[in-house]
């Protein structure tokens, strides 16, 4: 177990280094050895991890996703009860959202992997699984909701899950080109929200 820990430590080592260029110099500008020198280890040791530059981003990848679902198990646990359909997409949206300078380098690695997975099909199937997913979950999430309330649905769900997201990732550019406040942007989505759940989501 102590041999596995240390393997997995020291891919996450690898895979931080490369969030940290990715955002800085964008995903083109990153290799193997450019990683091992930000990580201050020897290109060997990154090749014994990582047998390519794809094989290495993909786990990078996984690693923001990560991190995410991580700060959103934290937000739930802490509330101490069931979070309503409502506030658990509130929560979801607000740990997507770069409000932070941790979220902020995340949102540019984001950008830098949808701009190289467009010639890299791997990489895109990755991205294109994880989209769906969490799109379902918000479907789901709003669904629940309508059903909760006893009244027809005034939205398809699977719209509704279409636009909030794509609100979020417009919302999350404009955060990470600095042409919005943090503040700006959490009143924006909360506004979309109560729109969308017919009341404030809590908060």
């Amino acid at each position: 177990m102590p041999r596995r820990a240390d393997h997995l430590a020291r891919r996450r080592q690898l895979a931080d280094a490369l969030l940290r260029l990715a955002a800085s110099q964008g995903l083109e500008a990153v290799s193997l050895r450019h990683v091992a020198a930000e990580a201050g280890v020897s290109t060997g040791m990154v090749q014994h991890y990582f047998r390519t530059k794809d094989e290495m981003m993909l786990f990078a990848l996984d690693v923001v996703m990560r991190n995410a679902e991580e700060r959103i198990g934290a937000v739930i646990a802490a509330a101490g009860r069931t979070l309503s359909p409502a506030e658990l997409v509130r929560t979801l949206m607000i740990e997507i959202l770069p409000l932070d300078e941790t979220r902020r380098l995340e949102g540019h690695v984001i950008l830098a992997f949808l701009a190289y997975a467009a010639v890299k099909p791997q990489i895109a199937d990755g991205l294109h699984r994880d989209a769906d997913q969490l799109r379902s979950f918000v479907g789901d999430q709003i669904r629940a909701a309508q059903a909760t309330a006893g009244t027809a649905p005034r939205i398809d769900p699977g719209h509704a899950a279409t636009a909030l997201l794509a609100l979020v990732d417009g919302l999350g550019i404009q955060l990470l080109g600095r042409h919005f406040s943090p503040d700006e942007a959490v009143a924006a989505l909360d506004a979309h929200l109560d729109l969308l759940f017919g009341a404030p989501t809590g908060r």
